[in-house]
């Protein structure tokens, strides 16, 4: 059985062919099972298959296509881009997803850590930018890339990680004013600290979660489930007058100054 917890139908999206990439967990998972509870059909991708399929169990074969595919790898992902049109004869939204984390200050990163974050975080957007835009153009799509308050500001001890954001905010801003009188969209939705298999051991840690929450006005942490309403929101025909927006999705986190709840 496919996850209970689902995204009630209220986007047209019936038929609307959507890739979603990172989908093997966490808010790419939840993200490719909202798309299928409204009526797309949902290309999931990641480098490993097994996870891929358990997001769509459940999910009837003629909606879903699970296929491994390294985003950091421009010829991989061109077949990718090819296959999905093959398979479902078009290529509606992509959902830029699939991200790598590497933590620590400066000198505790070496040059493989810098290179791991940016070939996912911002090569793996840049070559689904090239090879799914002709697509898009075609069909009217659009692209929502998934960043991070993380581009917006600084933290400590994220450099690598705050830099690939960074990067994909500006990258996405400067395709949508590119592509924005050839109809196609391009937004980003940028989570705060939301539960994942990235943060899990954070969260297990109530002494280490606590400053975190502290910071968020809602008094919890994301779920991935948070971050699909404004992911489909942007993907419909009700978002077609945005096209280089971020849709901060963060409790409340940046609308604090900084100091502490006291």
């Amino acid at each position: 059985m496919a996850d209970s917890r689902r995204t009630a139908n209220r986007y047209a999206l019936d038929d609307k062919v959507v890739l979603v990439t990172g989908a093997g967990s966490g808010i790419g998972r939840a993200i490719a099972r909202g798309f299928l509870d409204n009526g797309a059909r949902v290309v999931v991708t990641g480098r490993r298959l097994e996870p891929l399929e358990a997001t769509v169990v459940g999910y009837g074969p003629e909606h879903t296509w699970a296929v491994s595919a390294d985003v950091s790898d421009a010829g991989a992902v061109a077949r990718l881009i090819d296959g999905v049109v093959d398979r479902f004869g078009r290529l509606d939204v992509v959902v830029s997803n699939a991200a790598a984390y590497r933590g620590g200050e400066l000198e505790d990163l070496d040059a493989g850590d810098w290179h791991t974050v940016f070939s996912t975080n911002v090569d793996g957007l840049f070559h689904l930018a090239q090879a799914a835009l002709p697509q898009l153009e075609e069909s009217g799509g659009n692209l929502v890339a998934i960043s991070s308050v993380s581009g917006a500001a600084g933290d400590w001890g994220q450099a690598a990680y705050n830099a690939s954001k960074h990067a994909i905010n500006g990258l996405v801003r400067s395709l949508a004013l590119d592509y924005g009188d050839r109809g196609v969209r391009l937004n980003l939705v940028a989570p705060a600290f939301t539960l994942t298999e990235m943060t899990a051991a954070m969260a297990d840690d109530e002494e280490n979660l606590a400053p975190f929450v502290n910071r968020i006005a809602l008094g919890r942490p994301g779920e991935p489930e948070d971050v699909v309403g404004p992911v489909l929101f942007l993907a419909s025909d009700d978002a077609r007058y945005m096209t280089g927006s971020i849709v901060t999705v963060d409790g409340g986190t940046s609308a604090s100054t900084g100091q502490p709840h006291v």
